[in-house]
């Protein structure tokens, strides 16, 4: 992990929009079933919004910022996959609007 790399995840943390902050809030301090949380955790040249290790699960929130990304986005998520994670995605909307049901998916794929 370089020095740049690690930078920039805490630039993206001091800047999250209020969708990422609002589902930091129901998922730091193990409040999602007791499962420990990082948020913009870097994995290889990815930094990624959430990531719990134990569960080799990462969860996205895709805003305006991914529109016309799709190819990026997709290549992306091949790469953290062959890692070993399995990567989730909602919207800044789904997390905005409805939260509990957001918690509640992020919950449901913890116990697969």
């Amino acid at each position: 992990m370089s020095k740049t790399s690690r930078e920039f995840a805490r630039s993206l943390r001091r800047t999250a929009p209020a969708s990422e902050t609002k589902l930091w809030q129901e998922l730091r301090g193990r409040r999602c079933g007791g499962f420990k949380f990082r948020r913009q955790y870097i994995i290889d040249q990815y930094v990624v919004d959430f990531a719990c290790v134990s569960a080799k699960l990462v969860v996205e929130v895709d805003g305006p910022t991914h529109e016309g990304r799709e190819d990026y986005d997709a290549e992306r998520t091949r790469h953290i996959e062959s890692r070993g994670y399995r990567v989730i995605r909602f919207t800044n909307g789904e997390v905005l609007d409805e939260t509990d049901a957001v918690v509640e998916g992020i919950y449901a794929e913890l116990n697969i």
